[in-house]
């Protein structure tokens, strides 16, 4: 039993790649009719003219000269004849129905011309038009919008407005107003900058860099960096993408095409905008710390991309990363003919946070016996600079035979006793052979210049200086790290604690309802130990005297703190007092505060007083946890320094939501305290686990109350004991949306699983529930219990093994695009086996889902596939998806047969095929 999930199906005799698609099922509105935008067969070009210097000119110019094979016909009432080729005066008069239309024509005209090229039949345009979202039509609609909504009825695509174009060399398309063309290459460039766009070109052309695509996407009022990444994450012409970024408008389709991309290829970032004034009006201090371009850095190391500072270190990256072998570690050895460059990179190593890792006692005996007794005896290997090619060859030999080393920088510095072009030719070899990765760097220009091609051309990568080396050696860092995140799925429900959700849900609610925003310090922390996070005992007091009795009933010494609506951070104020010791003291310190408060806010309400016992914990770390919200990416949890200086130490980090506990402890380990807290000295190590899980429940609580904005917890006091919060504030307010729906990453959803028993599964149990990027393995085992025409019907081809780009695409899906779920048996005595799935892709608009179906050859026939379709009509109609449709070979008669069971209509077949299509909202019993 087996469905495909294939759309445009022309013969049986293409399985291979309809297998492809129907095993990744991205058939979404996120790439639907791009292809007439990047592989058109015919191009025309509205407001195409001869004046010079005009953008219709410069458009018809590049048509021409760039070897476009189709017909370019160009649309001008006022002209019979444009760059040699007949024109037209209007659309009704064109020949034939173009793929792709560009159109140079002033705003007005837009919106009219999108409609007749959609009626027409196109089905994607490039408005180079500038100015569109600054004008309006007659009926007060910004003309950007009367465009979307007349290419909307015939799924017309448009790339722009307000963009320099596209470029395709590998067809000859520059389809743009560039002064400059782009030559075939495997790199796609998206850019939302039109000038940088240019500029690029120009430094490509200069150092021979080529294109796959080349993208100006303007104002992406359709096609944005999304839709691009879809494209392009499944486009064989691309190994590479690089973006340049100024803002992101959807968060959450942005990460979901970021992580799908990043799994296949590499994604690099350059982002302009580092600017974190939208912090300035923040409540908390968590909301002043978590700047935007933080927040975007951490989006970027959980969609597994690479995030870049210039457009150089763009190209930097590119020349690194589709060359680098797989990088297990962080240990660089660095081997040079000379001090003074080794300990440049050494240098640039140290001030990026790394450190230089120790030649190995087996490695350095093996280089006693190669190298002049003068050699450096330590990394960097400095082999002195009179070091023959045999030298040379024998010390990379020695360093990579060694397994605790997973990188080499191999640095030349000239000289006139050796030539550079004899040690190139003995090293690459060694270097083409080895499994590490080896970054080169030959200082110096013509004298080096045969040296460093013959590295080239064996795909070694080579740079100008020791610090690039180094920052090429911190990109493959970064890139592996963040691709590790990629693999992580932090669950929907907690899994190692319990939470109270209820009583927290009844103080935000008794919040709002009294039309406060801010909780009290002590609902604050009500909250906080509803979700098991230590707090210490706080009490309220309505006056002074109720201060002082509650100070008597909780024992001496106690800390005092103002209470107000009106007073965010009562440290500022003077609202805070500690170590009172007596009767007397707290007394005095609360008729203080209030005449503090009185003269520096007359018009603050001063509700009372909080009074808790002190906490005296030596030692103790302080720090602060917390969430603010971003205008792009939602919400998000800080971790960093704490303490009444937190601003001022400045040491924080950022991630989003949510967390589990390999990701709560990324987040605490790019921070400075974070050596503190492993223990120095006589310090001992602090409680991180216990940190880490602290932060988990803090991610636990955004997912399940989506009224908190804001949360600060400072001081948190961490030691090796454990944490205790000692101050809390939280900002709510009213929220329309579900707490995980919020998100910019969808947490896995485990509240998706289910048990139930069955005969056919070994031990009698099987789970259904959500494919993990941890079943990769177990995926691959399944399709290896798929006979072969069971395989061809559910993939149309003999499928029953995936490349590893496949599989991780397979398994690492995004929650909030498309669902796969796997029936797991549950066997306790074996490892789990995937004994069938069911996958489901739906397009953005949430009109319809694709399904394909297929279960294990020796177990079908037993009820799994009805189960697992029940399941999976629940889930889309819990949605509110409109349709689930699939296509089937027209001899799966088990597939027809349980479609015509849950109520599938069934059309075709044509050319072997039927389509199934169950219309989600009709009231068809689930069995």
């Amino acid at each position: 039993m087996a469905a495909s999930i294939c759309i445009e199906i022309a013969s049986k005799n293409a399985w291979p790649e309809q297998g492809r698609q129907a095993l990744i099922g991205l058939v979404i509105m996120s790439i639907r009719n791009l292809d007439y935008l990047f592989r058109p067969r015919s191009v025309v070009v509205i407001g195409a003219t001869d004046r010079p210097h005009s953008v219709g000119s410069k458009v018809m110019s590049n048509l021409m000269q760039g070897g476009f094979q189709g017909p370019i016909i160009p649309v001008n009432p006022k002209y019979d004849h444009i760059a040699g080729l007949p024109a037209f005066r209007n659309l009704s008069a064109l020949p034939t129905v173009p793929d792709l239309a560009i159109l140079c024509t002033p705003p007005p005209t837009v919106p009219g011309l999108i409609g007749q090229l959609g009626r027409l039949g196109t089905k994607a345009a490039i408005v180079l038009t500038a100015g569109l979202d600054s004008q309006f039509t007659k009926a007060g609609i910004d003309i950007q919008q009367a465009m979307l909504e007349a290419a909307k009825p015939y799924l017309l695509r448009i790339l722009g407005p307000n963009c320099i174009g596209l470029i395709v060399p590998g067809i000859g398309l520059n389809a743009s107003f560039a002064q400059a063309s782009a030559s075939p290459g495997k790199i796609a460039f998206v850019s939302q900058s039109g000038a940088l766009t240019t500029a690029v070109l120009d430094w490509a052309a200069e150092n021979n860099t080529g294109f796959s695509k080349f993208i100006s996407i303007g104002n992406s009022a359709d096609i944005d960096f999304s839709d691009a990444l879809d494209y392009l994450a499944s486009d064989s012409d691309t190994r590479s993408i690089l973006l340049y970024i100024e803002s992101i408008k959807h968060a959450r389709k942005f990460m979901s095409a970021a992580r799908a991309a990043a799994r296949n290829k590499p994604v690099i970032v350059v982002k302009a905008g580092r600017s974190v004034a939208g912090a300035v009006a923040a409540a908390s201090h968590t909301g002043a710390m978590a700047g935007s371009d933080s927040v975007f850095d951490a989006a970027v190391r959980r969609s597994g991309m690479l995030r870049v500072d210039t457009t150089q270190d763009l190209f930097s990256a590119i020349e690194t990363l589709p060359r680098a072998k797989p990088l297990r570690g962080d240990k660089l050895i660095i081997l040079t003919n000379g001090g003074g460059p080794g300990v440049m990179a050494a240098d640039a190593l140290g001030l990026a946070g790394e450190e230089l890792t120790t030649l190995s006692a087996k490695t350095r005996l093996k280089l006693d016996t190669i190298l002049p007794a003068t050699w450096s005896k330590a990394n960097p290997v400095d082999i002195i600079g009179d070091a023959s090619a045999e030298r040379y060859a024998k010390a990379l030999s020695a360093l990579l035979d060694d397994d605790g080393y997973d990188s080499v920088l191999f640095i030349h510095a000239p000289t006139a006793i050796v030539p550079s072009k004899e040690i190139a030719l003995e090293c690459a070899p060694l270097i083409a052979a080895s499994s590490r990765n080896l970054l080169s760097c030959w200082l110096g220009g013509q004298g080096v210049s045969a040296a460093k091609k013959i590295f080239s051309q064996a795909g070694i990568p080579t740079y100008q200086t020791p610090e690039e080396a180094v920052q090429a050696f911190l990109y493959l860092l970064a890139y592996r790290r963040n691709q590790a995140l990629l693999l992580e799925a932090p669950s929907s429900q907690p899994a190692d604690f319990s939470v109270d959700i209820e009583r927290v849900r009844g103080i935000v609610k008794t919040s709002l309802e009294s039309q406060r925003d801010l909780l009290n310090e002590v609902e604050a922390k009500s909250v906080l130990a509803a979700y098991g996070i230590p707090v210490v005992d706080t009490r309220v007091a309505s006056s002074i005297e109720a201060a002082v009795t509650l100070a008597q009933q909780i024992g001496f010494p106690v800390a005092l703190k103002v209470l107000s609506p009106d007073i965010t951070h009562k440290s500022d104020v003077g609202g805070v007092a500690l170590n009172l010791e007596s009767v007397q003291h707290v007394r005095a310190a609360a008729q203080r505060m209030a005449a503090q408060i009185n003269k520096a806010h007359p018009n603050a309400q001063l509700t009372g007083f909080t009074v808790q016992a002190m906490i005296n914990r030596p030692g103790a770390h302080e720090l602060i946890l917390g969430v603010a919200n971003d205008e792009t990416f939602g919400p998000v949890i800080l971790f960093g320094h704490g303490g009444t200086a937190a601003e001022l130490i400045n040491d924080r980090s950022v991630s989003l939501p949510p967390l589990n506990m390999t990701l709560a402890k990324n987040l605490v380990a790019t921070t400075r305290v974070f050596k503190l807290l492993q223990g120095y000295r006589d310090r001992p190590a602090a409680d991180l686990p216990g940190l880490y899980l602290t932060l988990v429940k803090l991610s636990q609580l955004v997912i399940d109350i989506p009224e908190i904005v804001e949360l600060d917890i400072n001081p948190l006091l961490l030691d090796e004991h454990g944490a205790i919060a000692l101050d809390a504030r939280i900002k709510v307010a009213p929220s329309l949306q579900g707490g995980a729906d919020r998100l910019a990453i969808r947490p896995y959803p485990k509240e998706l699983e289910e048990i139930f028993e069955h005969e056919g599964a070994k031990g009698g149990a099987v789970l259904l529930r959500p494919i993990l990027p941890s079943d990769a393995q177990a995926y691959q085992l399944f399709l290896q219990t798929l006979a072969l025409e069971d395989a061809r019907n559910r993939f149309f081809c003999s499928l029953n093994q995936l490349p590893q780009s496949e599989l991780a695409r397979v398994t690492q899906i995004d929650y909030s695009r498309e669902m796969t779920m796997v029936l797991v048996s549950q066997n306790k005595s074996e490892n789990e086996a995937i004994i069938g799935e069911i996958r489901l892709a739906t397009d953005p608009d949430n009109q319809q889902a694709d399904m394909g179906i297929a279960i294990s050859t020796g177990l079908q026939s037993k009820g799994l596939g009805s189960r697992m379709l029940s399941k999976a009509i629940r889930y889309c109609r819990g949605r509110g998806t409109a349709y689930m449709t699939g296509t089937v070979l027209v001899e799966n008669s088990r597939m027809l047969n349980l479609a015509k069971k849950f109520g599938f209509t069934l059309s075709g077949p044509v050319d072997g095929i039927v389509n199934i299509c169950l219309d989600l909202s009709a009231d068809h019993p689930i069995t």
